[in-house]
């Protein structure tokens, strides 16, 4: 006989078991994608070099952004990019980014 389990509100254990599962790995799936890629951020900063050094070691008056966290360095490239934060061309540079560059810009600057 195959009994199913149900709990007192009238549903089945075995499909609140996979509706559970599959919310946690859509959760923990959509974390990854968000992490950033250093190898493609290395790729996509070569349009920092000029102002911030080749290794982000920070040129004259430029900002070093070697070694800053994910975290940091993210929050400041959002402020760029809504207004936020009043720089002219880094604003210019931030507004052509999509939230996956500035991860993967992160994630390469912070390995530096």
């Amino acid at each position: 006989m195959n009994k199913k389990i149900v709990n007192k509100n009238g549903l089945n254990m075995k499909v609140m078991w996979v509706f559970c599962a599959s919310l946690v790995l859509l959760v923990v799936s959509n974390a990854v994608s968000a992490a950033g890629d250093a190898t493609s951020g290395q790729q996509k900063s070569t349009v920092c070099v000029g102002c911030h050094g080749v290794n982000g070691e920070g040129v004259e008056a430029n900002t070093k952004i070697a070694g800053l966290s994910v975290g940091k360095f993210s929050a400041a490239m959002q402020a760029y990019k809504s207004g936020e934060r009043n720089h002219a061309m880094m604003q210019m540079f931030a507004k052509k980014l999509n939230d996956q560059d500035i991860q993967d810009l992160a994630a390469y600057y912070a390995t530096k």
